[in-house]
């Protein structure tokens, strides 16, 4: 049989969608970067998405402990994570009985059996086991006791106790499903040899694991075949796979490499945004100034500080922490100098549901300060897309000496995707609008004529002594100023400052149908499912149907309006109760922007896209 099962070829499938499930400590996370990876690393296009509890260890076995991630590899374009499942590998009942509705009809599931306890199954919730009373007819299920086989594997490796013998397990479904879809083990063993370079006996024993899984795949009669998917063709050059906050991250750093000037991350940590503090502070050795501030406040103003002391300065958050960050926000704003505030989108209200996604931070970071207090606001669209984004964050602060709050969330921060890397010397140019010596008549309020940016003045040059500081300024020497007149006119110009940016900015485009009957709109992290459905839509004969997706918030492209113009319905698609919509409305009040909103903590899927989109068409 393994003579024979050795000479079939391997299947060609030209995607797939894989979960991995189980409980916090299983590992899963760690199993689906590394079939993530090695997927990129052959060529495939990959989108990840990870999925866990915000309990940092819920109780082992429970339904609402279930941690998972979600993986899409395709030889084609990939967009998003998937909708429905085609293998599940479910390490436990609460992961099976949480997510066996993914998993299309007559396709895989591969489950531990050891851990189909009477006490788990109970746990989960199960009046019967699943394995026994004919539930999954529906599928082809894959029984495996894979603890039992880990402990196996194990058995002559000295230096471990029980749990880290348990905690092993992951690796060897992990073998598994490299036979399964014909990829090498070279490459997670490789990442053993550097994670545990000083614990050799953790290199063997999950070494041990990831190739017993791998070989009993191969002699596993259940298993008829093993799959392939070809190289996806993607353009030239070298990728990595990247996540969100990884490509903020080294976007800022590509950013102060470009403009010359020193970086400083003043934050506080916030899930989902810490790992963003957590990779700046690995590259010392470029510069950077990572402070780990005592709470949020302090983390923006000592980012403040540092921008009044000449450095790119940012500070890092998520949605409660925007609400803590709001006065010291308003503060750059009226003191006009450059920061980019980053803010990680989470659910809300209150604490919320700090490991799921959402967009309900829109109107906070638009509005959300006291008085006339307007910044720029932009939005990455992707994991790859937050190091363009995060780069032109700190291009406009420092250019239009204001503050800028990016937006990102939870689904594209801890998303992954491969990225082609870029070098600082493609990124474009940034400017800046330091002065090193005083000019004649030099005034701190001088502004340029095009951007309305003022003189960036750096404490310590002789001639350039200012006032600084809440308090409104007079518009010419910077005193401070009750005069009615020059608040009223400050007021203004700060908010012209903000709006001239739309002329440096790029004009909105759409994609598919240029003009017709449907605009669908998105902005932010909702890019890959909104291209891939109206891509699925137009390849359907949909060939009416059109996409426009806004990175640039505050302000909006200046042909905004030109474009939703051309079509006869438009519809706003968010991960909120409307609040794009309502920007749109309040600037374009002639148009009816219809809505299609999602609070659940989730990207939005495949097929509620594409049918909500023909409703709109019939």
């Amino acid at each position: 049989m393994i003579a024979e099962k050795n000479e079939i070829q391997p299947e060609v499938l030209e995607a797939v969608v894989i979960r991995f499930v189980g409980d916090s400590g299983d590992g899963m996370q760690l199993t689906g970067t590394q079939f993530s990876d090695t997927s990129a690393m052959i060529g495939n296009d990959v989108s990840t998405f990870p999925n866990y509890p915000s309990e940092i260890r819920a109780p082992q076995g429970s339904l609402y402990g279930v941690s998972g991630f979600q993986v899409h590899i395709g030889s084609v374009e990939i967009s998003t994570p998937g909708d429905d499942v085609d293998l599940l590998v479910a390490m436990n009942p609460a992961g099976l009985k949480t997510n066996l509705y993914a998993v299309k009809p007559g396709h895989t599931i591969i489950v531990d059996t050891d851990s189909f306890s009477k006490k788990n199954l109970e746990k989960a919730k199960y009046a019967s086991n699943p394995l026994e009373d004919g539930s999954l007819d529906n599928y082809r299920v894959i029984e495996v006791a894979i603890s039992s086989l880990t402990k196996e594997a194990l058995k002559d490796v000295e230096g471990l106790d029980n749990k880290s013998i348990t905690r092993s397990k992951n690796m060897f479904a992990l073998g598994m499903l490299y036979w399964m879809y014909h990829r090498s083990t070279e490459h997670t063993i490789e990442f053993f040899n550097k994670k545990f370079a000083s614990k050799p006996h953790l290199i063997e024993s999950n070494t041990k694991v990831l190739n017993a899984g791998f070989y009993f795949a191969e002699t596993l009669e259940l298993i008829p075949n093993s799959y392939t998917i070809s190289p996806a063709k993607m353009p030239a050059g070298t990728y990595r796979i990247i996540s969100g906050n990884t490509a903020t991250a080294w976007g800022f750093l590509a950013a102060a490499e470009k403009s010359g000037i020193e970086l400083f991350l003043g934050s506080y940590p916030i899930t989902p945004a810490t790992d963003i503090l957590h990779e700046l502070v690995k590259h010392k050795h470029f510069g950077v100034k990572a402070f780990q501030a005592e709470d949020e406040i302090a983390g923006i103003t000592s980012a403040i500080g540092a921008s009044f002391a000449g450095d790119l300065a940012i500070t890092t958050t998520s949605g409660p922490g925007l609400a803590l960050k709001g006065e010291a926000l308003g503060l750059a704003m009226m003191v006009e100098l450059p920061l980019v505030v980053v803010n990680v989108q989470r659910g809300g209200p209150s604490t919320g549901l700090p490991t799921k996604t959402e967009q309900s931070d829109l109107m906070q970071a638009m509005y959300g300060r006291n008085g006339e207090s307007p910044v720029i606001v932009i939005a990455a669209g992707t994991p790859s897309d937050c190091f363009k984004y995060a780069y032109e964050a700190a291009k406009l602060a420092l250019e239009h000496m204001t503050p800028v709050i990016l937006l990102t969330d939870g689904y594209i921060a801890n998303g992954s995707e491969p990225w082609l890397i870029k070098s600082v010397a493609e990124m474009p140019e940034i400017k800046n609008n330091r002065i090193k010596e005083a000019k004649e008549n030099w005034h701190p309020y001088d502004r340029d004529k095009e951007t309305l940016a003022r003189d960036w003045a750096v404490p310590g040059t002789s001639g350039l002594e200012h006032r600084i500081g809440g308090l409104e300024k007079d518009k010419i020497t910077g005193d401070v100023s009750h005069v009615p007149e020059n608040h009223e006119f400050m007021t203004k110009i700060r908010a012209e400052k903000i709006k001239r940016v739309e002329n440096y900015i790029p004009e909105l485009e759409t994609e598919f149908a240029e003009s017709g009957e449907l605009l669908v709109v998105g902005w932010g992290g909702t890019y890959g499912s909104l291209h891939s459905a109206v891509k699925q839509l137009n390849a359907e004969g949909y060939d009416q149907i059109g996409y426009a997706h806004f990175n640039y918030i505050n302000p909006l492209p200046k042909n905004t309006e030109a474009v939703l113009n051309k079509f006869k319905k438009i519809v706003v698609c968010e991960l909120n109760n409307g609040q794009f919509a309502s920007i749109l409305k309040m600037n374009f009040n002639k148009y009816n922007f219809l809505q299609f909103n999602k609070i659940q903590g989730l990207p939005f899927g495949n097929a509620e896209l594409t049918e909500k989109f023909k409703q709109l068409l019939n």
